[in-house]
């Protein structure tokens, strides 16, 4: 079944809100880049136990206007699911996304006060830092999925349906859990990159497989190895996802991930040969962030309800041929 598109003005402001949290999401990640995720101490909501901070130092600003800007990314949020609420009829798969996107913009806000209250900011090398940075990382991730899928439904797409989708659920699945692994890694290499920054690559290379290296550094050497794996193991279940669904969507979509993939398999390769320079690693984030959202969107036209069915065959070279099978 396919619902009637939103009115314009909705899908204008659902893009909006996607492309103000990603700007959110960026700057975020250069608080952490600059060490300045203590520059309002460890007060939540004040900034330094005020509201205004007064004779704020750099980083008091960074991490400010980081607070000030997400206080505003929460009330888009609301108004966007407000409006999805009230201008669409019970079923309209726009409903649940909206509503979705909304829970994930609180819950971010949660980790991000908790980042801040248990001081897991600034130059904090603890694994369990780690471990709030791997959950926020996800949260983030469901936040621009959901963000990004309200978008989606809003052009009069098809719900999406989880029951029955045999192989192609199972590709989607995969694909989903190995992009959030992925990220989960390259949120702690990050990391590792801040707290432990090296002077040339060699000394990072030393960095990473001395005996005595953090255990942050033993890590982030796991996510260029990652990154060759599992990004070509994501780009060919698209590929499989667009032969078992194939629909004009789900082909344009496999082929925007696999090339966005390319472009951010080399920025990470950019960003290791330049030690992982600050607007780099912006660079690298939004781009992760691109392909997640890619992933998204072609898992919603793979698994929509109207989406025509088909099955794996094999190409014209690996088939059988009819001579081959007689006596010799």
């Amino acid at each position: 079944m396919t619902y009637p598109a939103s009115s314009r003005r909705f899908q204008v402001f659902s893009y909006a809100v996607l492309v103000y949290t990603l700007a959110v999401v960026l700057w975020g990640a250069f608080v952490r880049a600059t060490g300045s995720g203590a520059g309002c101490g460890d007060h939540w909501p004040q900034c330094n136990g005020v509201i205004l901070p007064r004779e704020p130092t750099v980083a008091t600003l960074i991490e400010y206007t980081h607070r000030v800007t997400s206080g505003l990314a929460t009330l888009l949020a609301v108004a966007l699911c407000v409006w999805g609420l009230r201008a669409h009829a019970k079923g309209h798969p726009v409903r649940r996304a909206a509503v979705l996107q909304l829970v994930f913009m609180l819950t971010e806000g949660a980790v991000g006060a908790g980042l801040v209250l248990l001081q897991y900011v600034a130059d904090n090398p603890s694994i369990a830092r780690a471990f709030w940075m791997a959950v926020h990382l996800i949260n983030t991730f469901l936040l621009i999925g959901a963000q990004a899928l309200t978008a989606w439904f809003a052009g009069g797409r098809a719900r999406l349906v989880l029951r029955g989708q045999g192989m192609a659920g199972a590709l989607v699945a995969t694909g989903l859990a190995a992009l959030m692994l992925l990220g989960v890694t390259g949120a702690i290499a990050a990391l590792g990159d801040t707290l432990f920054p090296a002077r040339s690559l060699a000394e990072g290379f030393q960095q990473d497989m001395s005996e005595t290296a953090h255990v942050l550094l033993r890590l982030r050497v796991l996510h260029p190895v990652l990154a060759v794996g599992l990004g070509a193991l994501v780009v060919v279940l698209g590929s499989l996802l667009s032969r078992l669904r194939p629909t004009p969507e789900v082909k344009r979509g496999a082929t925007v991930l696999g090339v966005l993939y390319a472009v951010q398999l080399a920025a990470g390769l950019i960003n290791l040969v330049l030690l992982a320079p600050v607007w780099m690693q912006l660079v690298h984030l939004l781009l992760a962030d691109l392909v997640w959202i890619s992933l998204v969107r072609l898992s919603a036209a793979g698994l929509a309800e109207d989406a025509p069915r088909a099955e794996l065959r094999p190409s014209p070279a690996q088939a059988p041929s009819a001579s081959g099978s007689g006596a010799g």
